[in-house]
C-alpha cells in the first residue's frame, strides 16, 4: 500500500463483520476508522431498553456458543451468557404439546424423546444418527458439501412428512426464517452441528452486548457514529456531509443492499432476496409456563405465533423484577399492520397458553424486512471478498446467513489486508 502507516483502513459499517475486521487489524497494529450511519454499533444486532426496564433485542436472536468465530474473538465471561435448555417444547397441529430434547446432551431424556408423538421411531433414530455424523465432520467440511434445499435433503434421507411438519419446519424454519425449508442443506448440517455440540445463549444484558464488547476494544475515536457514506472513489471516501476521507484501504462491511448502492459498478453478486421476520414483545405479570428455559415452537398450521421465547426465564435481567418478557416471532410477510398482527397473535397465544394471554401488555413490535439474506441450495458458501486493489467487502451475504459468517468474512478480509 502506498499510503503512510498513519493512514487508517476505513471500514464502512459497525455491524459484526466490520467490528470483527477492525479488531483483527487493530490487534496487528494497523490504524482503523469505522464509519457507521446508525446511532450505535451492532447493525442488526441491537437491543433497546424500555422506560420500564425491559430489554428488547431487535428480533429474536441467540448466540450459538460453538460457532468457531465467536469462540476465537468473544469473551463469554464478560457477556455473562445465559443458555436456553437444549431442545424445544412443541405445539403440534392437533393442539397437543410435547418436548424434544437433544439425547446426546441429555441421555436420560432420550427415552421420552423417542416416544414423543412428533414422528416415527425411525425418524428419531435418524436424528440421533445425524447428530453423531455431524460431530465427526468439521464445520468447514459441512459447509463445503454439495447442497440441495433442506426439504429435499430431509425427504431424500428418509424422514417422514410427519416429523418434517411437526419438528423441522417449525424449528429450523425459525432458524432460517423460512418454514418452506428452501435454505441450503449444507447450512442445515452446519447449524445442526451447532445445536448438538453447543448452547443457544443470550448475553445477560441483551444481544447488543456482543458488538459493544468488540467496539470497546478499539481505540477511542476510531468509530464514528451517525456518519453515513455517500460514495467511494478509489482510496477516497466521501461522507453524506460532504467531508472526504483518505484511506489506506476501504472495507465495505454494510449489509448487501447498502453495499450494492456504494458499489454500483461491481460485477460481484449482491443479495436480491431477503428473509423477513416480525418480533412482537409482550409482558406478563405471571408466567403461564414453568421456567424450563425451552424455546416454544408452533407446528400448527395457519397461525402467526411461530416461535415463542420466555426470554426473562433464561436471562432475568431482560425484565424488571416480578415481570415476564415474552418474545413472539412471526416469519414471512403477513400483510398486516401492527395493531392487526397484535390482535391475531393474542388469539393464537390464548389458545396456546390460556385466556390470560389476551391481557398481556404489548410492549413493541419490530418489523425486520431484511433479517437474513436468502441462501438457496447450490449457492457456494464463499464469494469473493476483494473487489479491487485496496477495496474489500465482508458480511454474511457473501457467505451464508449467520453471525458466524459475518465474523468469518470480517476476519478473512483483515488477514488479506495484513498480507498485502
Amino acid at each position: 500500500m502506498s499510503q503512510t502507516s498513519a493512514t487508517p483502513i476505513i471500514i464502512i459499517g459497525a455491524g459484526m463483520a466490520g467490528l470483527t475486521c477492525a479488531n483483527y487489524l487493530h490487534r496487528a497494529g494497523r490504524p482503523v476508522l469505522v464509519l457507521e450511519a446508525a446511532d450505535a454499533v451492532g447493525g442488526r444486532v441491537r437491543t433497546d431498553v424500555t422506560p420500564e426496564g425491559f430489554r428488547l433485542d431487535r428480533g429474536f436472536q441467540v448466540l450459538q456458543t460453538r460457532y468457531p468465530e465467536v469462540q476465537r474473538l468473544l469473551d463469554y465471561g464478560v457477556l455473562q451468557l445465559k443458555a436456553f435448555r437444549s431442545g424445544a417444547a412443541i405445539r403440534l397441529a392437533d393442539g397437543r404439546q410435547t418436548t424434544l430434547v437433544n439425547p446426546l446432551d441429555q441421555p436420560l431424556a432420550a427415552f421420552s424423546a423417542l416416544t414423543s408423538p412428533i414422528g416415527t421411531l425411525a425418524d428419531k433414530l435418524r436424528i440421533l444418527a445425524l447428530a453423531k455424523r455431524v460431530k465427526t465432520s468439521t464445520n468447514q467440511e459441512l459447509l463445503n458439501f454439495p447442497s440441495t434445499d433442506t426439504l429435499t435433503y430431509l425427504r431424500q434421507n428418509g424422514w417422514s412428512e410427519q416429523i418434517i411438519d411437526s419438528f423441522f419446519r417449525p424449528f429450523f424454519g425459525g432458524v432460517y426464517l423460512d418454514r418452506g425449508l428452501s435454505t441450503a442443506s449444507n447450512f442445515f448440517e452446519f447449524v445442526f452441528k451447532q445445536f448438538v455440540e453447543g448452547d443457544a445463549a443470550i448475553p445477560a444484558l441483551g444481544i447488543q452486548q456482543i458488538p459493544e464488547q468488540l467496539a470497546a476494544r478499539l481505540p477511542v475515536g476510531s468509530i464514528r457514529l451517525q456518519t453515513p457514506v455517500a460514495s467511494i472513489q478509489g482510496n477516497t471516501v466521501q461522507l453524506a456531509s460532504g467531508e472526504t476521507l483518505q484511506a489506506a484501504a476501504v472495507v465495505v462491511a454494510t449489509d448487501g443492499e447498502a453495499a450494492a448502492r456504494l458499489l454500483p459498478t461491481s460485477r460481484l453478486s449482491f443479495p436480491t432476496a431477503w428473509r423477513r421476520t416480525t418480533c412482537t414483545y409482550f409482558a406478563a405479570d405471571q408466567s403461564p409456563v414453568k421456567a424450563d428455559k425451552l424455546l416454544r415452537i408452533n407446528a400448527a398450521p395457519n397461525t402467526l405465533a411461530h416461535n415463542v421465547a420466555f426470554t426473562s426465564h433464561v436471562a432475568p435481567d431482560y425484565a424488571p423484577a416480578g415481570r415476564t418478557l415474552i418474545s413472539v416471532s412471526t416469519h414471512g410477510s403477513q400483510g398486516l399492520d401492527e395493531a392487526e398482527l397484535t390482535t391475531y397473535l393474542r388469539e393464537d397465544l390464548a389458545i396456546w397458553f390460556g385466556p390470560e394471554a389476551r391481557r398481556w401488555q404489548h410492549l413493541r413490535t419490530y418489523h425486520i424486512p431484511q433479517a437474513l439474506p436468502v441462501y438457496p441450495g447450490g449457492q457456494p458458501p464463499h464469494q469473493p471478498l476483494q473487489l479491487a486493489q485496496n477495496l474489500y467487502r465482508c458480511g454474511d451475504y457473501t457467505a451464508y446467513p449467520s453471525l458466524n459468517a459475518a465474523m468469518a468474512t470480517g476476519r478473512e478480509v483483515a488477514e488479506a489486508l495484513l498480507a498485502s
